[in-house]
């Protein structure tokens, strides 16, 4: 049934009102009747003062309302990252698409190398017009972990990203990964596997570190032999696997795991036949010689989640504290595979 003119011209009406202008051969499609029929009804709203023609153009008489910002200043948040930390830049990266998805403007702060960095940058970052505070502390130590309560005095709403927050920084919100649980998928698809004798090699000097660390020593407690051992370059970990006659390693992070890898080769010990190796992090674990097993945090939906959050403490002020911890998962690749008993 062919529709009456008065419903279509109605239907035009919302069209407009609700884009603000539309072409006229796009009205025609949409409603799927001819541009001459289109056109007629556009000139009888205009007739009748109820739209504005223009050349294949018709225009509401009355602005469209956009949606506004988060906030009604100016709509900008603070990022603040380690600098050289590949793992943090997909979380940063996480956080930036979505707050510039809700309109809002990123003012990124990169933080160096230095013990107490963070707190003048931020200082100087909310000094100006910012609404909010996303941060990833590098806290390399458990002192400045500890030290670091000015964070719970910074005026505006803060979110933690990829770090799990104590004293008095418990009453911020966080967002991160729970990497006792990817601790867990590693040495499960191991033993899974038949390995009983696993080296964990991590440093101290993150969060992350010393969560992992913490994490194998409780969930290795029944393995035949499980050691931890900082990983570097230069720690000696082929004599360590070797006097431990382990069978399998997990290193933090994935630039140690492909250096040890190449170490084992040199040495004569193939990668996976007597040795198999998972990475921890997985930024870039699979680009080896040897793709790397590796256990993969939610990077970028820890960023995501976090300026979430941060959205939402902003159009809503004095909501309760958040604590949030996403799951990793395992990316299984070449270096891993069943222990060889023969």
């Amino acid at each position: 049934m062919r529709e009456p003119g008065e419903v279509r011209r109605q239907r035009i009406l919302a069209v407009v009102a609700s884009r603000g202008s539309v072409k006229v051969s796009d009205l025609a499609g949409e409603l799927d009747v001819s541009i001459v029929t289109i056109r007629r009804d556009v000139e009888e709203l205009a007739r009748l003062g109820k739209v504005r023609r223009g050349h294949g153009v018709v225009r509401s008489l009355t602005p469209v309302e956009r949606p506004q910002p988060v906030t009604a200043a100016n709509g900008a948040v603070a990022l603040v990252v380690p600098e050289r930390h590949a793992y943090l830049y997909e979380t940063m990266n996480g956080a930036r698409k979505a707050l510039e998805e809700a309109g809002m403007r990123v003012v990124l702060h990169i933080a160096p190398q230095v013990k107490g960095a963070e707190k003048p940058i931020v200082e100087r970052a909310l000094a100006e017009p910012v609404q909010g505070l996303l941060i990833a502390p590098r806290w390399r130590t458990v002192e400045e972990e500890q030290n670091d309560d000015w964070l719970a005095d910074t005026g505006v709403p803060t979110v933690l990203m990829e770090r799990r927050p104590g004293g008095r920084l418990r009453a911020l919100n966080s967002v991160c990964s729970d990497h006792w649980y990817g601790v867990h998928l590693a040495v499960k698809h191991l033993t899974d596997l038949g390995h009983t004798r696993i080296v964990l090699a991590a440093r101290d000097d993150s969060p992350t570190a010393r969560a992992l660390r913490t994490a194998f020593k409780e969930i290795s407690r029944d393995l035949d032999d499980a050691i931890t051992v900082r990983s570097s370059p230069d720690a000696g970990l082929v004599s360590v696997l070797r006097a431990h006659r382990a069978t399998a390693t997990i290193l933090h992070g994935d630039v140690d795991a492909l250096m040890l890898v190449q170490q084992l080769t040199e040495a004569g010990i193939k990668v996976p036949g007597r040795c198999s190796v998972v990475a921890y992090d997985d930024v870039v674990a699979a680009l080896g010689s040897i793709p790397l097993t590796a256990v993969a945090p939610p990077k970028t939906e820890v960023g995501q989640v976090a300026a979430q959050l941060l959205l939402r403490q902003l159009r809503s002020p004095g909501q309760s504290t958040e604590r949030i911890e996403l799951l990793p998962e395992l990316k299984v690749r070449s270096s891993t595979e069943r222990l060889n008993v023969s």
